[in-house]
């Protein structure tokens, strides 16, 4: 083999050396997905082909004039960049080019203005693909310096015009001879991020649209014997009565269950929205190739053999994302149980499961195949509805982010139910739950890590902490199982939000009453004695006492516990409490019978008969009543909460701050600022350390104390501390030359380093803990908590996610266990704890301002009656990492 010669070098490097995390698949308004990447002079044949397909109004809106070929010298050009000052990116479908991208720096001003421009194919335009190139092309943009873009745009061109107004961006314009110019700054704003997270919003719900309301599916390898994959998902799709034509996919037979049968998918006359392969995971390519062929929208893979066998079928697995993306297909899968909707307008039953619950108003996403099959099961029995039904595998794709996109809209779905083994985009998570709680509720049950396989595993262990302060933030209502997923199903998909703590017990049984009042006090339910009507009460009486509890002015909710009288039929109880709760707008929840869900004598029908709004449901026990109300009562505390906003302290100079992480921070490892440095950088956002001088021996330490004035510490430097986390490190409260001469001996030989701080005393305080850690799943956290071993020993820290909202900024304070030693705790002096907010609100804009920061630790923080002062503080930079959810709109 030949050594390649200078040009064929050249070519190399070009196709190689743009920035790799450029590349992205993103989705156009219609729900199909994009690949996007930068051009690359292999490209060449592609874009002239693309070019000769746009018809002459786009060629010559683009170009301003006729244009009908592409000279090979713009060919040259258009296609060899430098991604810097001039870069281009380029959209694929398959293997063809439907949309350009590109921005060329202007020689004029400062050099951080660059002219912007983009074409799209005919048969894409209307696809928002010219909203997504501008997102990406700033992105480029910035990181190369790039502040300003200018676009020359024809008058009469009003789709383009509309491209850059509707963006967000602060357009200035100026006209002249026909053209105008728009200038406009790319920096990211409120306006911009709210406009790229609805687009990215109606793209997500209209691409689960498309897997969830077909008109027509295709089943591939549906096959003949009804042991196999391909026949129960055939069977269930016509067994369901799905409202559209269902094509099976068999290339041995003509008809499967006796339906007309074809070889391949791209032989079905008509159009095919929905694809479920149930086809050996070696057999898949060939199945994309048809679906682009045939336009396919969504597929489902039911097959298995993918990543959750090893490392092989990870590789394959990614190669299945990648091509389906390619071919602008959403993927629910592999792996997967499969796909349900019980709106009688399509009746799709896509999954392996051959009975599904009535249609109801419950979403629910979940990974697991077989717990899925529970799951419906489980709902069929409790008499739950649900509208939809998504069980997604793998996930390699389409994830619970999408589903709770597509359920924010969806006027069929009231509640969201989630089985959660990992987490894709966590911080993406918190922001859409945050969004949809306001509206629906969500339950989640969060698996631990041992339930999901490794080779599925898409994370690092995450601490079980952090889950539950992500979900309080976000207002998702936590259970650890899938009974209690239900207990609060039944209840929120029934019933009304409690609008109190204060609960009534009413029923005929002594021992029940007391059982579920104890259990409500010990939920933080207010509940007073039980109602007891006694035994020997019959239908009346017993009617009677739950229409009073629930006419009462001091009652928010009614718990109503039965026990059948002996000899006595019960159908006369039922629909006395059916009649005494009709119309109620405060939530009733029984143990009638012991009965799961909802009982038929206390279900109100539909027009279809299945249970709705007004059923009353019903506990195994009074305990498991009162667990449910009690977590519905804290969701509707947090829903009716007014939105808090984050907050962003005065005297914060970012620009400051931003020119020192550029000088300290390095491109490809971390590095630990000094303790100057970590100073100074926190000052920026006006973070004071308190005053301290570095010395080298017991002369400079006597000075340096006589200059800060007595009483002063004497301090191990943080570079020492992070080398020996057993060192002793502090002499505190030296108040004289001879005090200072003793500890710095015997600090200096502890440390066996001559250099040590002298700091100012700070006031006395409690010692506190605010730290900011990058973690690899959710981002950079913001925790709080005391100092001390055994806070560190029983983990007594709170968790945010950034940014914090002002009202999250008072909850991370007050979260700990041992925060009421804060707020003068058995009759001590309170702290300021204003101050405390005030400093985590501060490290929360910082954090979230600098990317860089991979870690944190203003330890101990000194929290008194008059200030937070903060006696120490570490900080590590990194390299920027890429923040999915913060930049350019883009697939997992």
């Amino acid at each position: 083999m030949t050594d390649p010669t200078p040009k064929e070098r050249e070519r190399i490097a070009a196709e190689t050396s743009f920035p790799k995390h450029w590349v992205a698949d993103v989705l156009a308004s219609d729900g199909g997905a994009v690949h996007l990447r930068p051009i690359v002079p292999s490209d060449a044949e592609a874009l002239i082909t693309f070019h000769s397909k746009l018809s002459e109004r786009t060629r010559y809106m683009r170009y301003f004039g006729p244009y009908p070929r592409m000279p090979e010298r713009d060919v040259l050009n258009f296609t060899t960049v430098d991604h810097h000052s001039r870069v281009a990116l380029v959209a694929i479908l398959g293997d063809d080019i439907i949309a350009v991208g590109r921005y060329e720096r202007l020689p004029e001003g400062d050099g951080n203005s660059a002219e912007v421009a983009f074409v799209v194919a005919d048969n894409h335009q209307g696809r928002g693909l010219g909203p997504i190139l501008l997102e990406h092309l700033a992105g480029a943009a910035a990181e190369n310096g790039v502040s300003m873009f200018v676009a020359e745009v024809l008058a009469e061109n009003r789709n383009m015009v509309s491209v850059f107004r509707e963006a967000g961006y602060q357009v200035s314009r100026t006209f002249e001879g026909g053209v105008l110019r728009l200038d406009f700054a790319i920096d990211p704003s409120e306006a911009l991020l709210s406009v790229r997270n609805s687009r990215e919003r109606a793209a997500e719900a209209r691409s689960v649209r498309n897997v969830l309301s077909p008109s027509s599916v295709a089943v591939i390898g549906a096959s003949t014997d009804s042991s196999k994959v391909g026949n129960a998902v055939l069977a269930n799709l016509l067994g369901a009565g799905f409202t559209g034509p269902v094509y099976p996919v068999n290339a041995d037979n003509r008809s499967v269950r006796g339906v007309r049968a074809y070889r391949t998918v791209s032989d079905i006359p008509d159009p095919v929205d929905l694809a479920i392969a149930a086809v050996p995971a070696d057999s898949i390519d060939g199945v994309l190739d048809d679906c682009l062929d045939k336009g396919v929208k969504a597929l489902v893979v039911v097959s298995g053999g993918f990543a959750e066998t090893g490392a092989e079928g990870q590789e394959k697995e990614r190669r299945l994302v990648h091509a389906a993306r390619a071919h602008g297909m959403r993927l629910v899968g592999p792996n997967a149980l499969g796909v349900a909707n019980t709106d009688p307008a399509f009746a799709l039953n896509a999954t392996l499961a051959p009975h599904l619950p009535m249609p109801g108003h419950v979403g629910f996403f979940c990974q697991s195949g077989a717990l899925g099959i529970a799951i419906l099961d489980q709902a069929a029995k409790r008499s739950l509805g649900l509208s939809t039904f998504v069980s997604a595998g793998n996930r390699a794709d389409v994830s619970g982010n999408d589903l709770l996109q597509y359920w924010d809209s969806d006027p069929a779905t009231e509640v969201v139910l989630l089985y959660l083994e990992s987490f894709g985009n966590p911080r993406k998570f918190t922001r859409i739950a945050r969004r949809v709680a306001r509206t629906k509720p969500i339950v989640a049950v969060k698996s631990g890590r041992g339930a999901v396989p490794p080779a599925l595993a898409t994370g690092p262990d995450i601490d079980d902490s952090i889950v539950r302060a992500l979900f309080e933030q976000a207002g998702v209502i936590q259970v650890d199982t899938i009974a209690q997923l239900f207990d609060c199903a039944i209840l929120f998909g029934y019933q009304p939000l409690p609008t109190g703590p204060r609960v009534a017990v009413v029923g005929n049984s002594t021992a029940l009453g007391v059982l579920a009042v104890d259990a409500a006090r010990a939920e933080g339910l207010h509940a007073g004695a039980p109602i007891d009507v006694g035994p020997q009460a019959g239908p009346t009486e017993f009617a009677a006492a739950v229409s009073g509890a629930l006419e009462a002015d001091d009652v928010d909710s009614v718990i109503v516990v039965f026990v059948p009288p002996v000899a006595v039929t019960v159908e006369p109880f039922a629909a006395a409490l059916g009649e005494a709760v009709h119309g109620a707008d405060k939530p009733v929840l029984t143990t009638f019978l012991a009965t799961e869900g909802i009982p038929d004598a206390l279900a109100v029908r539909g027009e279809q008969g299945q249970p709705v709004r007004g059923s009353v449901p019903s506990y195994s026990s009074p305990e498991r009543a009162v667990s449910a109300l009690a977590k519905a009562w804290r969701y509707s505390a947090w829903r009716s909460r007014p939105v808090s906003q984050p907050v962003r302290p005065n005297g914060i100079d970012s620009e400051r701050a931003t020119a020192l992480v550029r000088q300290w921070a390095s491109n490809d490892t971390d590095r630990w600022l000094s303790d100057f440095e970590a100073a100074e950088l926190l000052s920026c956002y006006g973070i004071d350390v308190v005053e301290f001088k570095t010395v080298t021996d017991e002369d400079e330490a006597v000075a340096a104390a006589e200059e800060l004035r007595y009483p002063v510490a004497l301090k191990a430097t943080g570079e020492q501390w992070r080398h020996r986390p057993d060192l002793g490190g502090v002499r505190l409260d030296l108040a004289g030359a001879d005090a200072v001469r003793f500890a710095y001996r015997a600090l200096a030989a502890e440390s066996g380093e001559p250099l040590l701080h002298v700091q100012k005393m700070a006031h006395k305080g409690i010692g506190c803990v605010v730290r900011v850690q990058d973690d690899p799943s959710f981002g950079s956290l913001v925790s709080f908590g005391l100092a001390g071993v055994i806070s560190d020993l029983l983990g007594d820290r709170a968790y945010r996610v950034l940014p914090l909202t002002e009202d999250e900024s008072v909850e991370l304070i007050d979260a700990p266990k041992a925060a009421p030693l804060l707020s003068g705790y058995q009759n001590a002096v309170p702290v300021n704890k204003k101050a405390l907010v005030d400093l985590v609100q501060r490290v929360s804009a910082m954090a979230d301002d600098i990317p860089e920061i991979r870690e944190l630790a203003c330890e101990p923080v000194l929290a008194s009656a008059s200030a937070a002062e903060i006696t120490d503080a570490r900080l590590r930079l990194g390299p920027e990492p890429t923040r999915n959810d913060l930049g350019p709109r883009r697939l997992r």
